[in-house]
């Protein structure tokens, strides 16, 4: 479709966030009823917004009052944009707007010429680690459970958090397997690998945000692994999972809790 070429993909997540001037924002109107595949996937990206927005409310730092929350599920990727665009204009420049059919444009790791903002990049990471790790019988982990006290003197010494605690999610069903240490978007990053009583396992990833910039909570989903990411400062977060998306919430709320701020 010709119109295409003139409504960018930061154009219509700028309609979503209302940050458009009328003369744009009709111009986009015009786009989405000609466009009813577009039109669809805006609808969808407003109730994600309203969702995640909801469903962590409650969780933010005052620090992190006018930031960001991202779903990102199967092939299809939305920013929440408030008042740091610069941020979002760097996630968003990974994606092509070929988008709108389902599917990324350029394959993430197919253009070694860009460089993925860290948003965009934890999320993949700790999708990576948990594929490898999670399901490794005799050696998910480097530093097992009964190590706790070391696992997190060493992982802190490594990362240069001298206060950095392992979660305790017994309340949540799952106890500690061990962690290890491992690069998160190529800086020393920590992994925390949880199990519950059917064996079902999660990944908790601490790592080194160079880029020094922090947001809310976001979601990202591949499949039936699902992600929920955030950066506070010059650390970022993620906690993943093949376990139902409400539970996995409360394990990102509980590590929030418990994470040195």
């Amino acid at each position: 479709m010709t119109e295409r070429r003139s409504i960018s993909e930061e154009q219509l997540h700028a309609y979503v966030d209302d940050l458009l001037d009328e003369a744009d924002r009709r111009r986009v109107e015009e786009f989405l009823g000609e466009n009813p595949e577009a039109a669809e996937m805006i609808a969808d990206w407003q109730s994600q917004n309203d969702g995640l927005r909801s469903a962590f409310a409650g969780y933010q730092k005052s620090s992190a009052a006018d930031l960001q929350l991202v779903t990102m599920s199967g092939n299809q990727t939305r920013g929440l944009r408030t008042n740091r665009l610069s941020l979002v204009a760097a996630s968003l420049a990974i994606f092509a707007l070929g988008a709108l059919g389902g599917h990324y444009a350029p394959a993430l790791f197919d253009k070694p010429e860009i460089t993925l903002a860290y948003t965009d990049a934890l999320p993949q990471e700790a999708h990576n680690a948990f594929l490898v790790y999670a399901s490794e019988v005799r050696h998910p982990v480097e530093v097992f459970a009964d190590q706790e006290a070391h696992l997190a003197t060493w992982l802190g010494k490594r990362l240069s958090i001298p206060d950095l605690k392992v979660p305790n999610l017994q309340s949540l069903g799952f106890r500690l397997v061990g962690g290890r240490l491992l690069p998160v978007v190529g800086t020393a990053g920590a992994m925390f690998m949880y199990e519950d009583a059917d064996g079902q396992r999660l990944t908790v990833i601490v790592g080194r945000n160079p880029q020094n910039q922090s947001t809310s909570f976001r979601l990202a989903s591949a499949g039936d692994i699902e992600t929920f990411y955030w950066i506070d400062g010059d650390l970022g977060y993620a906690v993943t999972g093949e376990i139902s998306r409400a539970t996995l919430q409360k394990v990102a709320e509980e590590c929030y809790r418990q994470f040195p701020s």
